[in-house]
């Protein structure tokens, strides 16, 4: 049987369009985070927050965990600021689970119990880390090093599946907040064989952190209004009444000191977001791990546990990015 010629032309057509190869879609794997955080201590752990919850094409946030430090206030205070800031940034849906008040030394004989302190924590630390996938589980740190320490001498196993980013220390120099707030936790930390990154500070130096920062004059001309508009509002720490992450910006550095000429304020944590995203936002080295004892830090150069240790941050390109993140942005 003849098949009517233009019957015959369109299965030809088929065929070979069936036959021609299909581009493969790729998709860009995200760079799994935990954010472990006090947020409530002063303002750039809010920041940091926001600029990962701008960024969830690049990351994914499995969960914030929470620790308290020396400033900031109690758990509580810790754990409400940092659902202020999900739902300032629509997305209130995530985990936010409380771990260690007290530091690491004392939470550590109890962690064979069912209820200890930081419990909820490091159990999602531990679960995280243990879900196969071909990267480790990146978990920034931006406050004292005390729920991934627990998590680690609760599960040693967990060392070989966590890329731990630590935005604290002013090394080679001794001091620095997140640091002097539990550095037995941060020692267990640099003995073991987790992936240990340094996320240096130096205060005051251009080197660090500490330089990335922004001038209230800045804020003022940049934040308003930027990210998404919430239904209802929500109360800041300070009062007032905010709809969106921007406008709870202004708000924030209108109750915060400022440093050096001109006046500004250094954005440290968001600096360690920013160098997961773009390691070519700053300069690191490989290190022999050292070691803090009584007030100074101890070179071990023949450890063969290498650290990482990040300085000379590019500013501009880091707070660029920050305020592009923002669906609105200007």
């Amino acid at each position: 049987m003849k098949l009517p010629k233009l019957m015959l032309l369109c299965l030809v057509s088929i065929v070979l369009f069936n036959c021609q190869p299909k581009e493969q879609k790729q998709e860009t794997k995200k760079i799994r985070v935990i954010f472990d955080t006090d947020t409530n201590n002063e303002l750039d752990d809010q920041h940091a927050l926001a600029y990962l919850l701008f960024n969830q094409s690049i990351f994914k946030l499995e969960g914030i965990t929470i620790n308290t430090t020396s400033s900031g206030g109690n758990m509580e205070l810790q754990y409400a600021e940092a659902r202020r800031v999900l739902q300032l940034c629509a997305a209130d849906t995530l985990p936010v689970l409380k771990g260690a008040d007290k530091s690491f030394q004392e939470i550590l004989p109890t962690i064979d119990s069912s209820t200890y302190e930081a419990k909820d924590a490091v159990d999602l630390i531990i679960k995280e880390a243990q879900k196969p996938s071909d990267e480790k589980l990146v978990v920034i740190a931006v406050g004292k090093l005390s729920n991934i320490a627990l998590a680690v001498a609760k599960d040693p196993s967990i060392t070989e599946h966590i890329r731990l980013v630590w935005l604290g220390s002013n090394y080679p120099e001794p001091g620095e907040h997140n640091q002097n707030n539990d550095t037995i936790a941060m020692n267990f930390l640099l003995n073991s064989k987790i992936d240990f990154e340094m996320v240096t500070v130096r205060y005051g130096k251009p080197s660090g952190t500490s330089a990335v920062s922004i001038t209230k004059s800045d804020v003022d001309k940049w934040m308003p209004g930027l990210g998404p508009r919430i239904e209802a509002p929500v109360t800041g720490r300070h009062g007032g009444e905010f709809y969106c992450f921007g406008d709870y910006s202004v708000n924030l550095f209108e109750h915060i000191d400022y440093h050096g000429d001109p006046p500004s304020r250094a954005l440290f944590d968001m600096a360690a977001v920013a160098i997961v995203k773009d390691p070519s936002w700053a300069s690191v080295y490989e290190h022999p791990a050292p070691i803090f004892i009584n007030g100074q830090w101890v070179e071990r150069t023949g450890n063969q546990h290498k650290i990482k240790i990040w300085e000379n941050f590019k500013k501009d390109d880091i707070i660029n990015d920050f305020l592009k993140s923002f669906p609105n942005s200007k």
